[in-house]
């Protein structure tokens, strides 16, 4: 065996590189960080050939003193931490006090910096050649630049694997994202190969906050984004998350910061991800911009050596109060909210505003006296008959009992609560047929998805508004109805245990079985009575009722496995509301229904006052907007 040896300062920093440094946009990031923990108001970042040839990032903070150059260059130096309470409690984005000795050692650096006490600036100079140190006068206002020229130049191997000069630039471009993102207060400007990239102003309002956001994240996610600011037990969530039907088939557009840092969580990304769970379409992605600020003392970021990740102290704490956040936010979306950013979006395709014609004449029925309409009554109380074959179906008393043995059984006990008369049937109904005058468009009165005028195939609702003309897919917004309706009733009623009559033996795991018996009461809460009767061995003996037909081995497992990966499972509510959704499908309006005007209309007021109304169970949009600028255009109006 060869001897031990300690190794040189330059191999050292050059494996510390192996960690701090894998392409341009590690320094990038890195340099960034120290411009802004150094209290920079402005950061200006030049590139060449995708940082390969020439990385400056250039600050206004305040600066290093003369005698701290050379030291600023060493290992394990660093002004942000002395003890080992600073270290629990870390404030600050860069702390390690690697990253310029490990960028010097693959790289030719070159940092000036001048504080506000010194009448002139210094330059220190180091090659990954030989580390040593070399100091001369310059002049440089207050604040540093750093320059990396000729990154992995004594590293060849390293540089092989560095991708195309775009592709190298395109992760520069992404870093620089994140950090204008990041801080708000300061500003940035992105040159490539003398070409400016990005320029961004310190944004000081919320105005100016919401004009970065659309600069970096597009205005269309700006358009289709809830505003989130939410407080509790120390912690605060604010920002933007977008609406459901601004789904990205990647997860490009997500950024979620702790404490100002730009982190990749898997607990945080589980929270998010069930928060959108009965509202994104099949294999979407959300987007969001968000922001969590904690006790610096309640997260430890010194668990990665690039400080992506964090661990939060009390991560069911965290996890629970973004998801209820996020989720109370996304189900208090109202068709309003939606035309909001449609109307937006028309705005800036069109360059002007829109169009708004007040007071005139349309062709939607008399509903001057809306209390005495059908619609005046929820879409629950008076939606069982939808074809003529179901004319004499009469109301219901209201049922709220558990059938476990028919889940048809339960779904139409929650739907007994009325029948929908036809027009024939419904005294208050009036002949909307006899051309009676309509009320005026008042911005008022007039509800977000204004009122219906025709169907159209069987399939979908024309209806009128201020905006423009809205059409609704009648058999999804009618499934989002009767699915919230279920889940709430399913909530009321508590989740029910049918015990087994022949008890399921599990084979699992050690690990399996101990956390099984450790959580025992958890899974109680679920519905699930799991016993450990051997070392690899359990025994299911209850299940809720409602999934008795499912795959119970398979849900067992599943619940487990959420338990090892995130500490909680919410895997049978899961399952459960996707059984609640398939009933609520197959119990909803379906196509070639023929709809009279006042149950189309009792179908809009009730979508105006159901949560998540703009998506289906399975994440469809269940209706859309055709703005009247848009509908102008169409026809070349005003042209």
């Amino acid at each position: 065996m060869p001897a031990i040896r300690l190794l040189s300062p330059r191999l050292a920093n050059q494996i510390a590189a192996g960690e701090v440094v894998e392409r341009p946009a590690s320094v990038v990031k890195e340099l960034v960080e120290n411009a802004l923990d150094a209290g920079a108001s402005r950061v200006d970042i030049d590139i060449e050939q995708g940082g390969v040839k020439l990385i400056r990032v250039r600050d206004d903070g305040f600066g290093i003193g003369e005698a701290d150059l050379p030291l600023a260059l060493s290992r394990h130096a660093t002004s942000k931490i002395e003890s080992l309470d600073d270290l629990e409690a870390v404030a600050s984005l860069g702390f390690r006090g690697e990253a310029l000795a490990s960028i010097s050692s693959v790289s030719r650096l070159a940092l000036t910096s001048r504080t506000e006490e010194q009448e002139a600036a210094s330059r220190v100079e180091v090659e990954g050649r030989d580390m040593d140190a070399r100091i001369s006068p310059a002049a440089h206002p207050v604040g540093t630049t750093v320059e990396v020229r000729d990154l992995f130049f004594n590293t060849p191997a390293r540089r092989k694997f560095l991708r195309t000069e775009k592709t190298e630039f395109n992760h520069v471009d992404e870093c620089v994202r994140r950090q204008a993102l990041s801080r708000f207060d300061a500003g940035f400007t992105l040159r490539h190969n003398q070409r400016v990239i990005q320029s961004l102003r310190p944004a000081v309002n919320a105005l100016d906050r919401e004009r970065r956001i659309g600069a970096l994240c597009g205005q269309q996610f700006i358009d289709n984004a809830v505003v989130i600011d939410a407080e509790a037990t120390g912690l605060r969530l604010w920002g933007w998350v977008a609406l459901p039907t601004f789904s990205r088939s990647q997860a490009d557009l997500q950024y979620f910061f702790v404490n100002g840092r730009v982190i990749r969580d898997r607990l945080v990304a589980h929270a998010v991800r069930q928060a959108y769970r009965d509202v994104l379409y099949n294999n979407r992605h959300p987007a969001f911009v968000l922001y969590l600020e904690v006790d610096p003392a309640t997260v430890d970021v010194n668990v990665h050596p690039t400080k992506h990740e964090v661990r939060f102290r009390d991560g069911r704490l965290v996890h629970d109060f973004i998801f209820r956040t996020l989720h109370k936010a996304l189900a208090d979306v109202r068709p309003d909210d939606h035309l909001r950013g449609a109307v937006a979006q028309s705005a800036v395709r069109e360059g002007s505003e829109v169009a708004v014609v007040a007071g005139s004449q349309s062709a939607y029925p008399d509903v001057a006296s809306q209390a005495e309409q059908p619609a005046s009554r929820s879409w629950g109380e008076t939606a069982s008959v939808f074809d003529s074959r179901a004319g004499s179906a009469q109301p219901q008393p209201p049922q709220h009992q558990w059938q476990a043995r028919d889940q048809m059984g339960f779904y139409q006990s929650l739907n007994q609560g009325g029948g929908l008369a036809t027009a024939q049937q419904d005294a208050p109904a009036r002949d909307f047929a006899a051309g009676q005058p309509t009320p005026p468009v008042d911005s008022e009165a007039e509800p977000p998805l204004g009122y219906a005028i025709a169907q159209l195939h069987g399939i979908y609702i024309l209806a009128q508004s201020r905006q423009g003309m809205i059409v609704v897919d009648m058999h999804a917004a009618h499934e989002r109805i009767t699915y919230e309706r279920m889940k709430r009733a399913l909530e009321a009623q508590d989740l029910k245990s049918q015990p087994l009559l022949v008890p399921v033996s599990l084979a699992v795991s050690q690990k399996e079985a101990a956390l099984a018996e450790t959580h025992a009461g958890e899974l109680q809460q679920l519905g699930l009575q799991v016993e450990r009767i051997g070392p690899e061995t359990l025994a299911i003996r209850q299940v809720p009722a409602l999934l008795r037909g499912a795959d119970t081995e398979q849900l067992v497992r599943d619940v487990l496995a959420d338990l090892i990966e995130n500490g909680q499972s919410d895997r049978v509510e899961a399952v459960t509301h996707e059984l609640l959704g398939t009933m609520a499908c197959h119990g909803s309006v379906r196509a070639n229904r023929q709809l009279t005007i006042p149950e189309m209309n009792t179908l809009l007021r009730d979508m105006e006052a159901t949560e998540r109304s703009g998506q289906c169970n399975h994440g469809r949009p269940t209706w859309t907007v055709v703005t009247l600028s848009e509908l102008d255009k169409l026809f070349l109006r005003g042209r």
